[in-house]
């Protein structure tokens, strides 16, 4: 039925958005090495999987240095969502027509929710000048990224709650960021114009 795949794709989606090669990747390695029926042999290709791991390599590293990790979250704005589109319209398989449609708007449109509170947290995180916090937060990602579509191959349903709950922590986590941001770039203005107060 096409609600069981729901859970699979809104899950494959956020991962896409937050990390679309990991999430290629071991779906990948799903596809190659288990006896699982719901992640198509596409996905285990030598030529998806290789692109899959270089790119995975390539932002592991990018991914971790601020200036660098903006940047790429820009460019991946299109990248991200496209990713969690194709990924969501193999997993729809042979459904077909309008089904196969929804199916990866579904995919398209998590994904893009997830890089957009994804990238806002990170350009947060990327304000503080050391880069500790933007690597833990990145390796973090990367793991809930593994985490989650290997739930979401075993038990989409547990993983369906899971990646909202995700999405839903970082949309508030998002709106948290702002204001403190917002409010200390106000007390930075109110002290600068301070001291630039002729003496009475």
């Amino acid at each position: 039925m096409v609600t069981d795949l729901v859970p699979l794709v809104f899950s494959s989606g956020w991962a896409s958005g937050v990390n679309a090669y990991i999430t290629v990747f071991v779906l990948g390695l799903f596809a190659r090495f288990s006896d699982t029926s719901v992640v198509p042999d596409a996905f285990g290709r030598t030529d998806v999987l290789i692109a899959a791991g270089v790119m995975v390599l390539i932002e592991l590293v990018v991914d971790k240095v601020p200036w660098l990790d903006s940047a790429w979250d820009g460019i991946s704005t299109v990248v991200r969502p496209v990713v969690g589109g194709v990924v969501a319209y193999q997993l729809a398989g042979d459904t077909g027509g309008v089904d196969q449609a929804l199916l990866t708007a579904l995919g398209g449109s998590t994904a893009f929710v997830s890089h957009s509170v994804k990238s806002g947290v990170r350009l947060a995180v990327n304000t503080s000048p050391e880069p500790f916090s933007n690597i833990a937060v990145s390796t973090a990602e990367d793991v809930s990224v593994v985490g989650v579509v290997a739930l979401a191959v075993a038990h989409p349903w547990v993983a369906l709650g899971v990646s909202a709950t995700l999405l839903l922590i970082g949309l508030v986590l998002v709106i948290l960021l702002v204001r403190v941001i917002r409010r200390a770039r106000a007390n930075r203005r109110r002290r600068r114009a301070g001291t630039r107060e002729p003496p009475q």
